[in-house]
């Protein structure tokens, strides 16, 4: 499973950018790494782990902005098209449930 998060925080005044920091912050804590600007994303063995992932970031969220989460299967993953540019990530990204290093 992978649980993606979307969000759009203001940053304007210095509040607002100590609030984005700390949002950031708390996303890189609990696992998440940068996929785009603005698009975090977490690998989770299962809904339920995913699903307390989502919990514990929805518990500190900070009182302005836009923010959305997503929960895909590593088979719904692997089938992003990349249209331009190249992902590079030292994840694994593949639905195969055995995986000889």
């Amino acid at each position: 499973m992978r649980s993606i998060l979307f969000f759009d925080l203001p940053s304007i005044s210095s509040k607002e950018k100590r609030e984005y920091r700390n949002f950031v912050k708390l996303l890189k804590t609990n696992g998440f790494y940068m996929l785009q600007e603005s698009v975090y994303i977490k690998m989770s063995l299962d809904q339920q782990a995913a699903d307390a992932t989502i919990k514990r970031i929805k518990q500190n969220v900070p009182p302005n902005g836009f923010i959305m989460s997503m929960t895909i299967t590593e088979k719904q993953f692997a089938s992003i098209n990349i249209l331009l540019g190249d992902y590079k990530t030292d994840v694994l990204t593949t639905d195969e449930r055995l995986i000889k290093l």
